[in-house]
């Protein structure tokens, strides 16, 4: 029986690495400060020591920490600490084993517009202290001999980043994004985790995972506010104005530096410019991207379906 690492296995992305895992018959081993869903939870904080990963045969690292804190703040060092330290301190650890390391999209240069991109995209021009410490740590997992992957904009079950920041921000049936609509690529934990699982027997280097093809940004925006039951319209702000308004709110984020600004500079990049991961060398190594936000989305309706329905039934 494999036995596979996952490290952050209480978090979004590890805890469906680990159930999945466990579900296709290996034995999980569940790294991180809490435990994870299944398996043998191993204490470990990875901004401070090392794991234990005795009698593991190879490593899915997914623990990370995320967000876009204020530039020069204790949350920028603390990032730091886990995302380049911590994956430090894994491959050290991991002794020869294969480790395949969960990075993000996030590295990338800005790309020329309608261009795809692909690994050997320059891996530069970060905007915040998220893709800094991404690119770091990535570049040491490369070094190493390990397997990165490269999703973008992770969403599912249990998601508690994208979609809920982006309700949050629906104000009075109102939702405003920077500049025209725009190509984007989007990663299913489904096709991550399958991928994740996958790669350990890859050849080392970086991957990028995503779905089968990009979504158009607000007809996206339009079908996940439709499935989770929130009437809104979309309204364009133009870039520039856009990247000021992020400027002026990070700057007197600094203010506060203990806060995540409500408005960044990366959050208007990630909306504004259009992003189409090339797959196919991931695709060439068997890996196929079978879920789509479709599949998500009509699971969602379903679920608020029959919570309604619950709600309503007689008691």
């Amino acid at each position: 029986m494999t036995t596979i690492a996952v490290t952050g296995a209480s978090g979004f992305c590890g805890s469906h690495v680990a159930t999945t895992a466990a579900a296709r018959g290996a034995r999980v081993l569940c790294l991180g400060r809490r435990p994870g869903p299944v398996g043998r939870h191993i204490p470990w904080g990875a901004a401070h020591e090392a794991p234990d990963l005795s009698g593991a045969d190879f490593v899915v690292h997914c623990a990370a920490a995320v967000g876009d804190p204020v530039p020069g703040s204790p949350a920028e060092a603390a990032m730091h600490a886990v995302n380049v330290d911590g994956t430090a301190r894994l491959l050290e650890s991991a002794a020869g084993r294969p480790v395949v390391w969960v990075s993000s999209a996030s590295v990338y240069a800005p790309a020329p517009r309608h261009s795809r991109v692909f690994e050997d995209h320059p891996v530069r021009g970060h905007v915040n202290a998220y893709g800094r410490s991404k690119a770091a740590g990535e570049a040491l997992a490369l070094a190493a001999g390990a397997v990165v992957l490269r999703p973008r904009a992770v969403y599912g079950e249990g998601d508690p980043h994208l979609v809920p920041r982006l309700l949050s921000r629906v104000r009075r049936g109102l939702l405003v994004l920077p500049g025209p609509s725009a190509d984007l690529s989007l990663t299913s934990v489904g096709n991550l985790t399958d991928a994740g699982l996958l790669a350990a027997r890859w050849p080392p280097g970086a991957y990028n995972i995503a779905d089968p093809e990009p979504y158009d940004r607000d007809r996206a925006i339009h079908a996940v506010l439709r499935a989770h039951g929130v009437r809104a319209r979309i309204k364009h702000l133009p870039p520039a104005f856009a990247r000021a308004a992020a400027f002026a709110v990070q700057s007197l984020s600094r203010l506060r530096p203990r806060s995540e600004p409500l408005l960044t500079r990366y959050a208007v990049e990630q909306l504004a410019r259009p992003v189409v991961l090339d797959v196919s060398r991931a695709r060439a190594q068997g890996w196929e991207p079978r879920h789509t936000l479709s599949d998500y989305l009509s699971a969602t309706s379903e679920r608020r379906g029959n919570a309604d329905a619950g709600r309503d039934a007689p008691r």
